[in-house]
């Protein structure tokens, strides 16, 4: 694999349930979180609002921008959510391809 190919991560965002939303959003304005996100050399491709629950977001990023995506959420959303990250891929064409061979 090229060293740089991106790979797809699935980033979970739970709000911090000691906080009320004025807290959570007042934390991220003060971090820059909305203002910044994504990091430099990550890419967007959805974000999804799980009501109860927080943010679940999917972005790409080579191997090598990890650690600069880690350090932006330890900076910027700690304090406003707790989040989980996965390496992730796209299930859409497998699931087409099952949903025939299984008809």
């Amino acid at each position: 694999m090229d060293p740089e190919e991106k790979i797809m991560l699935t980033i979970l965002l739970h709000h911090d349930q000691s906080k009320n939303l004025d807290q959570i959003m007042e934390h991220a304005k003060k971090t820059g979180f909305y203002r910044d996100f994504p990091p430099e050399g990550t890419e967007l491709l959805s974000w999804s609002v799980a009501m109860s629950f927080g943010f679940i977001i999917q972005v790409k990023a080579a191997p090598s921008g990890l650690r600069n995506l880690n350090r932006f959420m330890e900076q910027k959303a700690w304090g406003a959510f707790r989040y989980e990250v996965y390496p992730s891929y796209d299930f859409k064409s497998i699931a087409e391809r099952l949903k025939k061979e299984h008809s």
